[in-house]
């Protein structure tokens, strides 16, 4: 037997409600789409921020910097004397959270935390002059009055100094929060939403209507 077939409502709210979750056109699956953005945005990440005490409860890995290759001693092998110099073992390595990295394209999720309750070892994600925040393993702490923290991206052969970004003195005042729970790559969908944004601003500014 066929499904019920759905009467068309009369009434104006009746009509959006019906073109909403009942239409089959692409403009009704767009509205859906924005409709699901604006929720998640306003009401689902503000939500999940209170509960988390962050104003960024998760966070879409956008870079390689903390990926593995291999085995953990392969990838140990090719870095340890930098972990080494700042008096971190291998043994050490492997009781932190994250020890075999994550990938880009994965999501974070993260708590707020403390800066007096980071320790080394701890992944966290702070603000840089970057577009976006950055997510990068603790490798040193330094409490003096104010608290700095040192990171380094896993991948990376050694902090980042640049106008954008001094990973050697990250100040406390900067910390959003600290990793906790890794969902492997659905963090896709907002790299691919992002990078499709950029090509039509391209788009617009060479091939003008």
């Amino acid at each position: 037997m066929a499904g019920k077939q759905i009467k068309k409502p009369t009434t104006t709210l009746g009509k959006v409600w019906y073109f909403i979750w009942h239409d089959d056109s692409i403009a009704s699956w767009l509205v859906n789409v924005v409709l699901a953005f604006v929720l998640i945005k306003f009401v689902v990440y503000p939500g999940l921020g209170l509960i988390f005490g962050t104003s960024f409860p998760v966070v879409a890995v956008v870079s390689n910097s903390m990926e593995h290759e291999g085995k953990f001693y392969d990838w140990w092998a090719l870095h340890e004397d930098f972990y080494l110099k700042n008096n971190i073992t291998d043994i050490d390595f492997l009781q932190y959270s994250f020890s075999n990295g994550f990938n880009k394209g994965d999501i974070m999720v993260l708590f707020g935390v403390k800066p007096e309750n980071v320790q080394v070892g701890d992944v966290i994600v702070y603000r840089a002059k970057k577009p976006y925040p950055i997510i990068h393993r603790v490798v040193n702490i330094r409490r003096s009055g104010e608290t700095f923290f040192e990171t380094k991206g896993d991948n990376n052969p050694y902090p980042i100094r640049d106008f954008d970004l001094d990973e050697q003195n990250v100040l406390d005042s900067d910390l959003l929060g600290k990793a906790v729970f890794r969902i492997p790559f659905l963090g896709y969908i907002k790299i691919w939403f992002v990078d499709l944004m950029k090509l039509i601003h391209v788009y617009n500014i060479f091939i003008p209507s």
